[in-house]
């Protein structure tokens, strides 16, 4: 079962099931929109669903991208995106956001982009899902997914090179923002506290060098909001030291 694999995990109570028709008529959920920068909105779900995760939607030169998926969609999320533009497409960054992905990409008439190395952990297919292969792919002019790794094979972060300002990274939790915003780590198991090798995030940093950016966010609506390229290095050696057993 997925929940029994190393990444996840069964609550103390048990799991608790639910459908999505259930939660489209029982009201009490919606999703609310906040813009971050120009060019940058987030979307959370109220009351706090699942993981909680929070998925953005990015605005470069015309191209509409939501980046990661969450459950809840209805009617008004529909409409509200539908008014600003709709979406041209939907870029995962790894299977614990997968969800209802094929609904929004249904309810939108847009492709889901998931990496190759990820495949298995699929369980809805559909002909809107295409496997990208590769360390690289450019959706559109300044938006790049890249191939990390780590967390899962597949993992993938995206680069938006927006114009007329600083670059953004958007992680998901392939690269996690720490509680300072100052730093970030990585993490092969988050609910298990399971950490990556050394080797592992050595080569995740050695891939990310050769990219710019300013700031980076991640899936839970944490930001590292200055100098993020540089913040990322100096954790990932701090990370190694640590393992390595030369931090303390």
């Amino acid at each position: 079962m997925t929940c029994e694999e190393e990444r996840q995990y069964v609550p103390p109570a048990g799991q608790q099931w639910t459908t999505f028709e259930k939660m489209q008529q029982s009201g009490t959920h919606s999703n609310q929109f906040v813009e971050e920068q120009k060019g940058l909105k987030s979307i959370t779900t109220s009351p706090e669903f699942g993981i909680g995760q929070t998925v953005y939607i990015i605005e470069e030169k015309g191209y509409r991208l939501m980046r990661d998926c969450m459950a809840y969609i209805d009617d008004k999320t529909v409409t509200h995106l539908n008014q600003e533009g709709g979406l041209d497409a939907i870029a995962l960054s790894h299977p614990h956001y997968y969800t209802t992905q094929v609904e929004w990409a249904e309810a939108f008439d847009c492709p889901i982009y998931i990496h190759e190395d990820d495949k298995e952990w699929v369980q809805q297919p559909s002909d809107r899902i295409i496997y990208w292969s590769g360390e690289s792919l450019e959706l559109s002019e300044g938006l790049t997914l890249h191939r990390l790794g780590g967390h899962f094979d597949g993992g993938a972060v995206l680069h938006w090179a927006k114009s007329g300002g600083k670059a953004v990274l958007l992680t998901g939790d392939i690269i996690q923002v720490a509680a300072d915003h100052q730093w970030v780590s990585f993490m092969y198991s988050y609910p298990n506290m399971i950490p990556l090798p050394a080797e592992t995030v050595r080569e995740i940093a050695l891939k990310l060098k050769p990219l710019k950016f300013s700031e980076l966010y991640n899936a839970f609506h944490r930001e590292v909001a200055g100098q993020a390229d540089e913040a990322v290095q100096r954790s990932a050696e701090r990370y190694v030291a640590a393992l390595e057993g030369h931090l303390f």
